[in-house]
């Protein structure tokens, strides 16, 4: 089974993407921040990570480039409601720091299924 680490600080949002995920025949574990994020995924090396990318203590777009540097391979799909400019400016810098895929909140669920059944094939 594929282990998917969720990175996000709305503990709905990864309630939501936790059922999502289990529903589909993923194993998942959680991250409440980027910090807690890089720490999980050192011990547990997931096949994939979602990470929100506005969060405190260490937001999305540096722990997409930490995790880049922790392990060039690794396949993230970054997610974002926006901020003060929306969400396009902040997803667009994450494909530049080698996101695989992004989404604006709320993403479909059937388009981030698809998206992950593409990224761990």
């Amino acid at each position: 089974m594929k282990t998917i680490l969720i990175i996000d600080d709305e503990p709905s949002v990864r309630k939501m993407l936790g059922k999502l995920l289990e529903k589909n025949s993923y194993a998942c574990i959680e991250a409440v921040n980027g910090k807690q994020g890089i720490q999980i995924f050192k011990e547990n090396k997931p096949d994939l990570v979602i990470s929100d990318l506005i969060m405190p203590e260490k937001e999305g777009i540096e722990t997409i480039r930490e995790l880049k540097k922790l392990d060039p391979d690794v396949k993230i799909i970054a997610i974002s409601g926006g901020g003060i400019t929306g969400p396009e400016v902040y997803l667009d810098l994450a494909l530049k720091l080698g996101a695989s895929k992004v989404f604006s909140k709320p993403v479909s669920n059937t388009r981030l299924i698809s998206a992950i059944k593409e990224l761990l094939f």
